[in-house]
């Protein structure tokens, strides 16, 4: 199941250079993960610091 980004998202971008597939996209106001191209990796999760992206 791909990771979903929350409305806790402050949008920092962090997490989108971690991705290695680039599912994650700039949003507006909140980044977005393109599901069908999430691998379910986990790295994104893993540097957001307001913890807003988990397993969907």
């Amino acid at each position: 199941m791909a990771y979903k980004i929350s409305a806790e998202c402050t949008a920092c971008g962090s997490c989108k250079p971690e991705c290695p597939v680039e599912a994650i996209n700039e949003g507006d106001p909140i980044y977005t993960i393109d599901a069908d191209k999430c691998i379910d990796c986990g790295a994104c999760a893993a540097v957001c610091p307001v913890e807003a992206i988990s397993e969907g």
